[in-house]
Formats: structure tokens, sequence, C-alpha cells
């Protein structure tokens, strides 16, 4: 039997660190993504992460499977405040140069906070454990945000007794981040102007490539394109947001009258 939980997860700092850049600036994910959350989901629960090469972590090994979903809040238009914060290794095995010190720019979120979905199996007792530990806001180690420096906490923990897969009967709105196969702008459900009537939201769409995965072959990031947007969409798009007809590890589901959330 499944089970559909949430937490609000918070950090006053946070860096995401993209493989793909390198000097003069380290650059970070805007979004969290899911092989960071499984991260913290595995310190929250115990698990071991990276030992050694070549070894993917207990972590992600045993929690890869797990559907998750992640709601950025108190955020501009999907958009974390960022800043750039230099400092220097000093230990002298970071540089070749003389003195052995490296200059570290790294670019770094400010107070990022989402709130993070995961649809547990009651039988798994793994899954049980991680439940009762979000519930009594128990970590068995410090789960940080990136860098071991910008830790994070929790709160707002919450069950859901009424989840159900989504059927469209007129537009909908995804509250969460989600996966995407068409262009947004293709399935945006745009009402004729009436000066009477001002709709909420409408207002932004966000993107990002963001990991989903580890190749377990080559050790990297596997990417997915993502969007989060307060447009309603067309009914006869769903099956471009619902990705389970060629992707089973991805669904849609609606956790109350209002709101409809993407877990992959």
């Amino acid at each position: 039997m499944k089970k559909l939980i949430s937490i609000d997860l918070c950090a006053e700092f946070g860096m995401l660190k993209k493989p793909d850049t390198n000097e003069p600036v380290y650059l970070t994910f805007n979004m969290l993504h899911k092989p960071a959350l499984l991260g913290i989901l595995g310190a929250i629960a115990g698990l071991k992460g990276f030992e050694k090469k070549g070894v993917l972590p207990e972590y992600y090994t045993k929690l890869k499977n797990l559907k998750v979903g992640i709601q950025p809040l108190n955020h501009e238009n999907g958009n974390y405040q960022k800043t750039t914060i230099t400092y220097n290794n000093t230990t002298g095995m970071a540089s070749k140069e003389t003195g052995g010190n490296l200059i570290v720019n790294e670019q770094t979120l400010v107070a990022p906070a989402f709130r993070c979905y995961f649809l547990l199996d009651n039988e798994n007792e793994l899954h049980q454990q991680i439940d009762q530990n979000l519930a009594s806001y128990h970590a068995e180690y410090l789960p940080y945000l990136g860098k071991n420096e910008f830790s994070v906490w929790w709160k707002d923990y919450k069950e859901y007794d009424d989840v159900e897969d989504f059927e469209a009967v007129e537009s909908f709105k995804i509250c969460s981040i989600f996966i995407k196969d068409q262009p947004i702008k293709d399935g945006k459900d745009i009402q004729p102007f009436n000066p009477a009537f001002t709709p909420e939201g409408n207002t932004f769409s966000y993107f990002e490539r963001l990991p989903v995965a580890y190749n377990e072959k080559l050790f990297q990031y596997e990417y997915r394109n993502f969007a989060f947007t307060d447009w309603s969409l067309k009914i006869d798009h769903l099956n471009a947001y619902k990705p389970e007809h060629t992707d089973n590890r991805t669904k849609l589901l609606k956790i109350d009258s209002n709101e409809l959330i993407q877990v992959f």
C-alpha cells in the first residue's frame, strides 16, 4: 500500500554544484533535484554515502526507485536569490601553485525552501523508518544542501489521505516542478480577455534541465527537462505532463481539490 507524505525542507544557503562548470566560478542548480534529495533522505535515514570510486552509495541504490515530488517555496517566479562567495583553500592540497593556496568562487543559493513529497511503500521497512524519522523530526546524520556547511532542517510533516491518479476534465495546474515532453507555450490555457475578470497566477514559466538519476555505468547524472509554472494547462496536453506512458517512474497525483503534483 502506498502512502504520500510531504515535508517543507529549508536551508539558509545551498550549493547544488553543476558538474560541467569550473573556473572562474562554480555554478549551482537553481532547483533541488532528485539525486540531491535522495542524499538528504539517506542522511536522515542513516544510509551510507559515497565511499569508493566507481561504486554508487548505499542511499542511492536503496532509494533510487522512490517516487518524489518537489514544489518550490518562497521563490520569485521559480528562481532563488543567489550570491557568489569567494574563499581560500589553504590546506596545501588543493593547488599546485606556489604557497598551495586555491581561491574558490562559488555561486550560492540564498534561503532556498522546497515542499518535498515522498510516495512511500508501507510494506517496505526502510520506507517505514524514513516515515518515522521525518514525522519525529529526527536525522541519523546531519543533512545538508550540497555542502556540509549548509545544513538543512524540515517542518510541517503531512500525510495525504485522499490521493488519486489525476484524470483531467478541464484545464489544470501543476503546483510542483514537472518533467515536460512538449513546449509549455503550446499547452497554456489562454482565456479571452475579460476586463471584469483577472485570473490568479498565469504570470510565469520557469525551465531548467535537472538530474533525475545516475547513469550506473558512467557514474554521471542523467537529465530531463523540467518546468514550473502558475499557468493553467490544456486538457489535450495532459499526456505531455504524464510521461508514465514512456517512463513508469513518473505520474501525476491529485492531492486535494485544487492541487496537483508530479512524482518521478
